[in-house]
């Protein structure tokens, strides 16, 4: 290590990680695209909301093109793991959806390959989202996903996969979710890409987390949820007329929850 790391007894000091975390934030590496997305994403503050340290083993659940990665993967580096979890496109049958999985786990292994210093201990998995399993049992100290429930609800998944996170967890592990917040609950049918609160936290409890703490350092209260193409009328998606462009980008990034759930010890 190059700092005094350590506490008495091995455990990475608070101040010390805090410190880790900040500079993994403001990294010359990280793309300037993503940096600017930092006062709607809160990454600091949203990864010591869920109690991150270095030394963890931490997985992030489809880390799409590595923004989240960008972070974790260098903070990680030293002492802890990160593995990213990517859906198999083998476990998918031929056409649009194993093509987007195949260049999406592609791109990440690019963005890894490219910058060793940051990223040549960082683990990628596949899994199948028919039968989740992240890795070994009780293995991991927190699984992490940013805005991917609404997904998994639509396509029928999401019980397997939080049964799945849950059983990659350790006792006492955590699972930190970030997701576009509905006003209420929406249907099973729905598109919009929003989630009620409250049936995230059903889906969590009914895997056996117990809910630990919320967070309100995403919300964003301009965002009436209300709009044409759902969530991805907003940026980034940014599905809207060119003549409504002012709107939307004075609305910013989509209203979103964050929770804390904690596997029981």
């Amino acid at each position: 290590m190059n700092e005094a790391t350590e506490a008495v007894g091995g455990v990475i000091d608070g101040a010390v990680a805090e410190a880790r975390l900040a500079a993994a934030v403001s990294g010359p590496w990280r793309n300037p695209d993503n940096v600017a997305r930092d006062g709607y994403r809160h990454p600091g503050e949203t990864l010591q909301f869920f109690g991150v340290m270095p030394d963890d083993t931490v997985i992030e659940i489809t880390p799409g093109g590595g923004w989240y990665a960008e972070i974790l993967a260098p903070y990680l580096r030293e002492d802890g793991q990160y593995v990213a979890a990517v859906v198999d496109p083998m476990a998918l049958p031929e056409g649009r959806g194993r093509d987007y999985q195949a260049n999406s786990k592609a791109g990440l292994e690019t963005l890894f390959a490219g910058s060793a210093a940051q990223y040549d201990r960082a683990r990628i998995v596949a899994f199948d989202p028919a039968n989740p399993v992240f890795g070994a049992a009780g293995s991991a100290d927190a699984v992490l996903t940013f805005r991917n429930v609404h997904n998994w609800r639509s396509n029928g998944q999401a019980e397997g996969m939080f049964q799945g996170f849950f059983d990659v967890l350790k006792p006492g592990g955590v699972l930190g979710v970030v997701e576009h917040r509905a006003a209420a609950d929406v249907p099973a049918d729905d598109r919009s890409g929003y989630v009620g609160q409250a049936q995230v936290v059903a889906m969590a409890q009914a895997a056996g987390f117990v809910l630990d703490a919320t967070s309100e350092v995403n919300a964003n209260p301009r965002d009436t949820k209300n709009h044409p193409n759902g969530v991805w009328t907003l940026p980034p998606g940014n599905r809207h007329e060119d003549t409504d462009r002012a709107k939307y980008q004075a609305i910013g990034e989509s209203d979103r929850m964050t929770l804390r759930f904690r596997k029981p010890e």
